[in-house]
């Protein structure tokens, strides 16, 4: 499946949260995690001089080397290969572009919760990498950790998009791979409903329409899943399309895989809508995919499991 698995951490308990669920993917067909600490060199550029700026590079590039080698370990003793690095630069550009000079085919993030100061955090880089790595993006809560990482019931929501068919190919690649079965999920937005506000009665000729597309739109999904020899259930609702979504996912999956619309202008307004929510609120993994995500690379490789080291 996924060959090469870029895994940032920082050291933090949300990063080794992460980690359980790069490793599980790895073992799937003995792909490569790449682990990768960022020394975040603009708190020493602003806030330090000289000496004190020195000292301080130091110890942050002691942290970051000592974030991966326990990481590398963890690795190791779950018969994954792996490869270290520690960079300095912007976190998630840093992130970004190591994903696309690496190639890589996942990138699987911790993220610091969904409220307050965690949001802002999870805003700063891990929104981030997600709006601009063209890899799809494994985003991990704390909350949601398990010791042992399961996707046994994926969830796919669907507009009919081109972002959520992509979606569906990963979706089906990793049902197929663990013996898991797909939900595909698709909301009617009640605020189409009534003419634009979250209550109000509906307009009936536009429910008519709205709920057969959503039907239609299942339907086509899990007919794909059954040309894949995967079993999959499917459900229409009604209300707003985030808080659906979050709700079936807490009750009914181990896994969220869902399309992305792009990353600027509109699109960008589109993706914060739902998608960036969904993300942000669900203790449930989310796994975000774009329309143009490749899986080229999910065929597998037929590698065997074993620990490979190799640093940068």
């Amino acid at each position: 499946m996924y060959d090469r698995i870029l895994l940032p951490t920082d050291g933090s308990e949300w990063s080794v949260a992460a980690a359980r669920h790069a490793f599980a993917l790895a073992r799937l067909d003995g792909g490569t995690i790449h682990v990768l600490s960022v020394v975040d060199v603009r708190h020493f550029e602003e806030e330090l001089v000289g000496t004190d700026r020195r000292e301080g590079m130091s110890i942050a590039e002691q942290s970051a080397h000592a974030a991966v080698d326990h990481v590398q370990t963890l690795a190791e003793e779950a018969g994954c290969r792996v490869r270290t690095s520690v960079r300095q630069g912007m976190p998630h550009t840093t992130i970004v572009d190591y994903a696309a000079s690496h190639d890589v085919d996942l990138v699987v993030m911790g993220t610091h919760g969904r409220t307050g100061l965690q949001r802002f955090l999870l805003g700063s880089v891990a929104e981030r990498v997600l709006r601009a790595a063209s890899a799809p993006v494994l985003t991990v809560h704390l909350d949601g950790e398990t010791e042992t990482p399961s996707y046994d019931d994926v969830l796919v929501p669907t507009d009919g998009s081109e972002g959520s068919t992509a979606a569906l190919e990963h979706a089906l690649v990793l049902a197929a791979a663990t013996g898991g079965r797909v939900h595909v999920v698709s909301v009617v937005d009640s605020r189409a409903l009534s003419g634009g506000f979250e209550s109000g009665p509906a307009l009936p000729s536009i429910r008519t329409h709205l709920e057969a597309y959503a039907r239609e739109s299942v339907e086509t999904f899990r007919n794909r899943a059954t040309d894949a020899g995967v079993d999959s259930t499917g459900t229409v609702a009604v209300g707003l399309p985030a808080d659906e979504i979050r709700a079936f996912a807490e009750d009914n999956a181990d896994l969220v895989v869902m399309g992305t619309h792009g990353r600027t202008g509109l699109e960008r307004v589109i993706f914060g809508s739902v998608t960036e929510r969904v993300v942000r609120t669900t203790a449930v993994p989310v796994l975000t995919v774009r329309p143009s995500a490749s899986l080229t690379t999910l065929a597998g490789s037929g590698r065997g499991e074993h620990a490979e080291v190799t640093t940068e």
